[in-house]
């Protein structure tokens, strides 16, 4: 085998394993500043940055390509909206809130593939385009009313059950949803993002399956939303 040949293959089997691993080092970072409960402690991350901003450097040199599965995609972008905001955050901190920022997702923060995202790009761009509507439940905004950042990186062939998990904490937290039989008080998500969890007997359905609440023709209602800082 030519020495050429040789060091493609070599080449190829070190991106398959740095794939592999791309998201360790973000894990261990939300072990380290993030509750079980979703709480960031950005006061002690923002003296610890380089991990982080490492770990962004990997993701940039090792995007999805069309070949990747759909839950390697899902994992890959969902992890990079929720460190590429724990980033601005750092960056403007201290602060009381997201909003405090200008322009917070509608500004460039991530060059990978010769392209440049912003936060809302990644959002509307991406992963909605997916088709996989949990994901409003995985990736986190730094507000109160968002679901809480879980406190682990999103990983390929884990990727159902997390998005289990997320989605159920989600609607079974009274601070977020308040569900009852016949009466619905719910997060803006909902309302926003109505349309990605199909018709309105789709949205019962789905929020029956995840609250673990038969509903029987409720009303609807939508929570104010907290945008104050999830610390």
């Amino acid at each position: 085998m030519k020495i050429s040949t040789l060091l493609l293959l070599f080449l190829f089997c070190l991106r398959v394993e740095a794939q592999k691993n791309i998201h360790h080092r973000w894990n261990t970072q939300l072990q380290k500043y993030v509750s079980e409960t979703g709480a960031v402690d950005y006061n002690s991350w923002q003296e610890d940055q380089e991990d982080l901003n490492a770990y962004l450097q990997t993701l940039a040199q090792f995007p999805p390509d069309e070949a990747t599965s759909k839950n390697h995609k899902l994992a890959y972008w969902i992890n990079a909206y929720n460190a590429l905001t724990v980033q601005l955050i750092l960056e403007n901190y201290p602060l009381k809130s997201i909003k405090e920022i200008k322009s917070p997702w509608d500004t460039p923060c991530f060059s990978t593939g010769g392209k440049e995202y912003s936060l809302g790009d990644i959002e509307h761009k991406i992963l909605r385009k997916i088709g996989e509507p949990r994901i409003h439940f995985a990736i986190n905004c730094a507000s109160a009313s968002c679901p809480n950042l879980l406190n682990r990186a999103f990983q390929e062939k884990q990727l159902e059950s997390q998005l289990v998990e997320v989605t159920e904490s989600f609607l079974k937290d009274l601070t977020k949803n308040k569900i009852n039989s016949d009466q619905l008080e719910l997060s803006k998500i909902f309302l926003w993002f109505g349309k990605d969890f199909g018709s309105k007997a789709e949205r019962l359905s789905f929020i029956e399956a995840y609250s673990g609440v038969r509903l029987d023709r409720p009303k609807i209602d939508y929570l104010s939303y907290d945008w104050s800082l999830n610390e």
